[in-house]
């Protein structure tokens, strides 16, 4: 059993046509195929949608009993499956389910097209779903007889690849989803982290797959400590699920410009947080003045830097958000910024006299 990376992710949404407007026109993504009742996805709707090795599948349920219109009614748009790219998934679904995974769907061949594409499906967190992908044959066809390509111009890609994806689990379940994703996936715990700040506080565990393809951060609330986001993503998405995808930019600058000027809003950076941003993180490649306009963040690691920005959710029960993220080296997440934040706020509002917008 060897997994690759991340083949795809499915959202569930309310209305693909206008999740896919978002994603192409904001984001950059371009629609790459579609699917429906006509291709034999019976009683949904499907857009396929990509950017650099992004891809992006939106799904609507077409009556309220298919089970993308359930999932949005429990918890609004959302990541319902991630797929994993396998070798074999007829032998990766038989291993998982012998090693204590719930088997939802075995395995089914779609050919066509001069591919072949194996998938079969196992229960992850929450009411998240792998899809186990074997692919073979002609490249860039993804769904042979289901989802019907679509040709025109790709664009040039702003995000390369998934990064990660962070997981947000119940108070009390984040070291039974670790055990669960070591024991059936193989993953490996690579990173382990208490963050407290301002009162707030979560603990937070790294996995990855062995080829280090694939990263959740698994992130469970402290109820030691007083309520904050984490404790609202759970209670606003009904349960464990991720709370945002992690994409990879080789131009984080550049790619946070264009987007922001198609009209995607970012999370803002108190201004005091770059007063003393390269006596933390050390010398830095990009100027501060550009860094501090468009509120990207720094950290380090004994690896190199990290720029990352977090958008603003774009989901009415404000959960599912995007994170950009570009890699100098460094191989953590961006931990050091939380309390870099709370800080720089705090020092805003001394300066403001102590009065809290």
């Amino acid at each position: 059993m060897h997994i690759n990376g991340i083949d795809h992710l499915e959202l569930y949404v309310g209305d693909a046509r206008q999740a896919a407007f978002y994603f192409d026109n904001a984001v950059g993504f371009r629609l790459h195929g579609q699917g429906g009742p006509e291709t034999g996805l019976d009683g949904q709707r499907s857009l396929l949608l990509a950017q650099g090795g992004i891809r992006l599948l939106l799904t609507t349920g077409l009556s309220a009993e298919h089970p993308a219109a359930t999932y949005v009614h429990r918890h609004g748009d959302g990541v319902a499956v991630v797929a994993l790219a396998v070798d074999d998934a007829a032998g990766a679904y038989a291993e998982m389910v012998a090693r204590g995974a719930t088997g939802l769907t075995p395995p089914r061949t779609y050919r066509g097209a001069g591919a072949e594409v194996v998938l079969a499906e196992v229960g992850g967190f929450g009411d998240v779903v792998h899809r186990l992908v074997q692919r073979s044959g002609e490249p860039g066809v993804f769904l042979p007889g289901a989802i019907e390509p679509v040709p025109g111009p790709a664009g040039e890609p702003l995000l390369a690849e998934v990064d990660h994806l962070a997981v947000c689990v119940p108070p009390g379940q984040l070291a039974a989803t670790v055990a669960h994703y070591q024991k059936v996936f193989g993953f490996a715990d690579i990173f382990t982290e208490h963050i407290e700040v301002a009162g707030q506080a979560m603990n937070s565990k790294v996995v990855q797959s062995p080829s280090g393809q694939v990263t959740f951060v698994l992130l469970e609330p402290d109820t030691g400590a007083r309520p904050g986001q984490i404790e609202d993503f759970l209670r606003w998405h009904a349960g464990a699920g991720v709370q945002h995808l992690g994409l990879r930019t080789d131009d984080i600058v550049g790619a946070v410009d264009a987007l922001a000027g198609r009209g995607v809003r970012f999370a803002r950076t108190p201004v005091a947080y770059y007063d003393d941003l390269e006596q933390r993180v050390g010398r830095l490649d990009a100027p501060v003045d550009r860094l501090r306009e468009l509120s990207i963040l720094v950290d380090s690691d004994h690896d190199g830097q990290l720029l990352q920005i977090f958008t603003e959710s774009m989901h009415v029960r404000r959960t599912l958000f995007l994170e950009l993220i570009e890699r100098r080296g460094a191989r953590t997440f961006g931990s050091g910024n939380i309390k870099a934040l709370y800080e720089a706020k705090e020092r805003e509002l001394a300066a403001a006299g102590g009065v809290k917008a």
